[in-house]
């Protein structure tokens, strides 16, 4: 169980979105270096073989070339500008195909599982990285040693495929000196490309299991104390931004319940069109009639719009609207002084509906 330097105690909390995007911005992230290394593996096997005959006439020629140079038996300074030159543009050639893919998909690697985001914290510069024993304590950390096995694993297992697979072609090794230059050269493309292959393989499979173990060594290093958590909440209680959301969040709860309450209003008074008030009353429950709901603009339009799909009856009285916005809250009773216009505006409506105030 991960411990706070600080002496908080334990952490056992799982980290909040507010620490995680605090790493984020900071350039803390999970992240496998050996996912990336897997498809820039893919990217070169598959640019290696779309490009195999290219690649192959280029190194043809840049063997004929070689032989007919021996041949000269003393170079002028022109003729070694020449042989630079050509080597050079040759192995411009030869890398672009495959190196461009590379780069390409190391790109896309890293974005995949990080975003497309840039920490410019993660590229200050920091005293403590020239802390000696910082430094040492670093080389042997938790996460150095995991790195360092990981290597060592990795490096004996390549090994190891490599050797079985030159091993297995050592028959067709032997007669090589019978080969011509572009027999051998087919031959080591060949071998070449199947170490490639199974290095892959094995490369994915690591890729997989390192991936997890960042995503869960991140969240891991990420978790907080149960001291940490109270004091994050106390901050972003007094954080004006989610003083404001909360308040926005209230409201649209607020909103919504008081539309799903519009159908079983008694009456909706309009204004005609800017207000919209939905009264009720129930004789054996209320004292007297009370506000449901109420709104203006877009509010008023879906109360009304609600009302209208309900049947509920829809009476324009441009001052009693006014009056019933401006006085009574929702969920509140009329106010006396209204008494005699809402009860007036209600037997009106119950006499239409044939109902008894």
């Amino acid at each position: 169980m991960a411990e706070d330097p600080e002496g908080g105690g334990e952490k056992t909390e799982d980290a909040s979105s507010k620490k995680l995007s605090k790493a984020r911005e900071e350039g803390n992230v999970p992240k496998s270096t050996e996912v990336v290394s897997v498809f820039v593996l893919l990217a070169g096997i598959i640019s290696v073989n779309a490009s195999a005959g290219y690649i192959y006439n280029n190194l043809l020629s840049v063997f004929h070339f070689n032989f007919n140079f021996q041949k000269i038996p003393l170079l002028t300074h022109l003729e070694v500008v020449r042989l630079l030159a050509f080597h050079t543009e040759k192995f411009i050639f030869i890398c672009i195909p495959i190196l461009l893919p590379i780069v390409l998909v190391a790109l896309l690697s890293n974005v995949s599982q990080v975003g497309f985001s840039i920490s410019w914290k993660a590229l200050e510069p920091k005293l403590s990285k020239l802390n000696p024993i910082s430094g040492f304590k670093q080389k042997f950390s938790s996460r150095a040693v995991v790195e360092f096995i990981k290597s060592l694993l990795k490096i004996t297992i390549i090994s190891m495929v490599a050797y079985s697979s030159v091993k297995a072609e050592f028959a067709e090794i032997s007669l090589l000196y019978d080969y011509s230059i572009g027999q051998i050269l087919l031959f080591i493309l060949k071998v070449s490309f199947w170490i490639f292959i199974k290095v892959c393989l094995i490369m994915i499979i690591v890729a997989v299991l390192d991936y997890a173990y960042q995503k869960w060594k991140f969240l891991e290093d990420q978790k907080m104390t149960k001291k940490e958590v109270k004091d994050e909440a106390k901050q972003a209680e007094g954080d004006p931004m989610v003083k404001s959301r909360i308040r926005q969040l209230q409201y649209e709860a607020a909103r919504k319940r008081m539309m799903a309450d519009v159908p079983d209003a008694d009456v909706v008074v309009t204004n005609p069109t800017r207000l919209a008030v939905a009264v009720k009353y129930d004789g054996s429950q209320m004292d007297a009639p009370s506000v449901l709901a109420k709104g203006a603009g877009q509010v008023a339009e879906n109360i009304r719009r609600i009302a209208r799909e309900n049947d509920v009856p829809l009476v324009e009285d441009k001052q009693l609207a006014r009056n019933l916005y401006s006085n009574v809250d929702i969920g509140g009773e009329v106010p006396m002084e209204l008494y005699q216009a809402v009860a007036e505006l209600l037997a009106h409506v119950y006499k239409l509906k044939g109902k008894k105030m």
